[in-house]
């Protein structure tokens, strides 16, 4: 197709006519195949499509799972780029966001002939800042020899750079911390007062937005800038005809966390960092500034130590030393209204201070509120909790839905919605998904997977295993997954409901190996990066992967690789969590069941997901091994299995066994 009659396409109304032009460029022997190698036909791919389409031409909002293998990034992409006008295409990891940037959106461009531009926008923590690079580079103060290195090099990086993306500079861990010193936060950003506004790469990237016809953002951005409006994403929804949301069954939890308020130690810290840098800068006789701030850092500290230890999630009512701690919240607000009063005094002084003054003032507000709450003092539908990891922690204020505030933001303008991702159905059930998220209006459609799962793929569940309550329970699933890891060759992914148990069976599993000297390599979640374990588990061709939440999803091993996945256990969120309590109490209230309507359809979403990673391609073959026999033994296990892909299905190891030998299956158990 040329420019000119891609052109044409932009501006058509009429409906069959476009789907026309989608049957033809998605046709085999089409444009899309000529750019695509192994293009194939796909007609759910094509069904999509024109699904998409006309919610595009209806300003519909439209809900669609597509199985792994429907090919849903080009059933999506194809129809918005034909019909033109502004697009947002936010995905659920920056993975994806690279992928559709770099790979797919290029090969339809290129398949439509369409002179389509695109922009990528990240959030601002991704990018160099200027202002704080050289504040840091003057005045900052290095806790290793490893920061040292890595600032000069983030230094040389920013005079040659056109994006500033810190994803462009690999000598620098993404993860290091001098980035938090060399990037910016709403808080601290000067906007155009700064001085280094006009070479600002954050004002760049979103210029290039405004200005692209196709925008690839993520689900943190998007909702960070329905509450923070501060990621330029406020600024292209009004002209976007289309949103589309790709991995769309992580919204609610996103939602969840952006729709709600919390106050951390990262936050008071870097408050810290640039009130005393500043004071001694701008106003060294203003104050004694590291008299204040480190008044603060105590009274953090101290907040922090009368909580537990490690990594936890509790209520009000789960604080160990309940007064204590509220003492210690009354405390840090005492320390915090005494910086305030400083700073006000000394905000004329310097842009920074009255930047700093403003951030203390609202997270003065924010706690000083959090505390009525606790106390009961003023009343609110949303949870109070604590989190703590490490030697940090962080107060949340939570709310119970975030249905209401996301279908206020897509009132206004009409445009089409998009929604998308292999899980978001219950047995073709989109009505837990909708609700989550306040789409009534919503039409929904699921297309399965093309693969074979019946011939294909082996759903095993072992016959005898202790209940997952039992102290024994990690070691009885090595028990039974050795036979099957033998059987396969090694090529398992372990995947966790816990970190505790990525720790025990791990050692078990190490333990085993050398027993009875099996050289399948072992790569444990927590011992490297996960982008670094996928790329050497791949690599090694026998290996066993043992992870926990972040490898149930938005892993691809495609091939013989990976032929076995060992799921510990039915994955139901812990019923202590703050949050979840807290809804499970309100849908009882309003008298529904909290374990049906809540628990157990989370628990099918994440468990159709871990299960997600066994078939990634039409020639893969491989067992799916669930140890949790309450699949079967409960009555609400039907309604879990039932929800996943058409696995033939067995409870005799033997069978299992000899699936990884033979080509061509037998009759196994229904």
């Amino acid at each position: 197709m040329d420019a000119e009659s891609s052109s044409s396409l932009v501006w058509s109304d009429n409906l069959a006519a476009y789907e026309e032009d989608l049957a033809r460029l998605m046709a085999v022997d089409g444009p899309l195949a000529s750019v695509v190698e192994g293009y194939g036909d796909r007609p759910m791919q094509l069904e999509m499509a024109k699904a998409v389409a006309r919610a595009i031409v209806n300003c519909e909002t439209f809900v669609a799972e597509a199985g792994t293998g429907t090919g849903k990034t080009f059933a999506y992409l194809v129809p918005a780029l034909m019909w033109g006008g502004k697009v947002i295409v936010s995905t659920g990891t920056r993975n994806l966001q690279d992928q559709l940037f770099f790979r797919d959106i290029p090969t339809v461009r290129q398949a439509l002939s369409a002179p389509v531009t695109v922009a990528l926008l990240k959030g601002r923590a991704n990018y160099v800042c200027p202002f704080h690079l050289a504040r840091t580079a003057e005045y900052g103060r290095m806790e290793s020899r490893a920061d040292t290195y890595y600032l000069r090099e983030i230094v040389r990086f920013a005079k040659v750079t056109e994006t500033g993306d810190k994803s462009d500079l690999p000598t620098v861990p993404e993860t290091a911390a001098i980035w938090n010193q060399v990037t910016s936060t709403k808080e601290n950003c000067q906007g155009t007062e700064c001085p280094h506004y006009q070479d600002c790469f954050v004002m760049k990237a979103r210029k290039a937005a405004q200005q692209a016809d196709v925008v690839v953002v993520n689900h943190h951005l998007f909702f960070a800038d329905v509450v923070l409006k501060d990621t330029g994403v406020a600024e292209l929804l009004p002209t976007a005809n289309t949103v589309i949301f790709d991995e769309a069954h992580q919204l609610p939890d996103t939602a969840t966390t952006f729709f709600g308020e919390f106050v951390s130690t990262s936050r008071i810290h870097e408050l810290c960092r640039d009130t005393q840098v500043e004071g001694l800068s701008k106003a060294r006789d203003g104050a004694d500034w590291v008299a204040l701030v480190g008044a603060l850092d105590k009274a953090v500290k101290d907040l922090r130590l009368t909580l537990p230890e490690g990594t936890n999630r509790m209520a009000l009512h789960q604080i160990p030393k309940q007064d204590a701690f509220m003492a210690a919240v009354e405390t840090f607000i005492g320390v915090l209204a005494s910086l305030d009063e400083v700073l006000q005094a000394q905000a004329e002084r310097s842009e920074v201070l009255a930047s700093c003054q403003v951030r203390t003032a609202d997270m003065e507000t924010f706690v000083r509120r959090w505390l009525a709450l606790a106390k009961g003092e003023e009343k609110t539908d949303d949870v109070l909790w604590v989190e703590t990891f490490g030697l940090s922690m962080q107060l949340h204020l939570t709310p119970l839905s975030v249905a209401d505030v996301f279908r206020k933001q897509r009132e206004g303008t009409p445009r089409a919605w998009i929604f998308t991702s292999a899980t978001l159905a219950i047995r073709q059930d989109f009505s837990y998904f909708s609700s989550r998220m306040g789409l009534d209006d919503a039409v929904s459609k699921t297309w399965p997977s093309p693969f074979d799962y019946g011939e294909n793929a082996l759903l095993y569940v072992p016959q005898k295993m202790p209940l997952p309550q039992s102290p024994h329970y990690s070691d009885a699933v090595v028990d039974a997954a050795l036979p099957l890891i033998g059987a396969a060759g090694g090529r398992t992914f372990v995947l966790c409901t816990t970190l505790r148990a990525v720790g025990q069976i791990a050692a078990r599993l190490r333990a085993e190996f050398k027993e009875r000297e099996w050289s399948f390599p072992l790569f444990v979640q927590g011992e490297s990066g996960k982008t670094d374990l996928l790329e050497r588990f791949r690599k090694s061709g026998n290996g066993v992967l043992v992870g926990s939440q972040s490898f149930w999803e938005g892993v691809d091993v495609r091939g013989k690789a990976l032929s076995l996945v060992v799921v510990d256990k039915l994955p139901f969120a812990p019923p202590d969590d703050p949050v979840l309590a807290a809804r499970i109490r309100a849908l009882e209230k309003d008298g529904g069941n909290g374990f049906m309507d809540f628990q157990l359809p989370e628990a099918i979403m994440s468990l159709k997901q871990g299960a997600g990673r066994l078939i990634r391609d039409a020639g893969d073959r491989g067992v799916l091994m669930i140890c949790d026999t309450r699949l079967v033994s409960r009555p609400y296990g039907r309604r879990i299995w039932q929800s996943l892909p058409p696995f033939a299905r067995t409870r005799d190891e033997a069978t299992a066994r000899a699936f990884f030998d033979e080509p061509e299956q037998d009759d196994v158990t229904p």
